[in-house]
């Protein structure tokens, strides 16, 4: 079966009629040419996966502050994740 490429309009118009699937492609579209504005975008509209993928990089950035936002926006786990590193350990610093 030959590979079909889906353009982002497409994908838009059946995210915006509510297909997941659609919305999670856009996210990782997004994710793929690092525009963060989008991800932020498609969280606000419920995207689970924009959620995952900017938890994920505010992670590794240690961005604190976003993964409140992101937390805020709906996905749990950007809240773990934030409990996470404020329990973890300061550098150089021992109880």
């Amino acid at each position: 079966m030959a590979k079909m490429k889906i353009d982002r309009e497409t994908l838009r118009k059946l995210a915006d009629e509510g297909n997941e699937t659609a919305l999670d492609r856009l996210a990782d579209l997004a994710d793929a040419t690092a525009d963060l504005e989008e991800l932020g975008e498609l969280l606000d509209e419920g995207s689970m996966r924009a959620g995952f993928l900017l938890t994920r990089r505010a992670s590794a950035t240690g961005d604190l502050c976003e993964l409140q936002r992101i937390s805020d926006a709906g996905y749990g786990e950007a809240g773990n994740e934030l409990d996470r590193l404020l329990k973890a350990p300061a550098d150089g610093h021992r109880d």
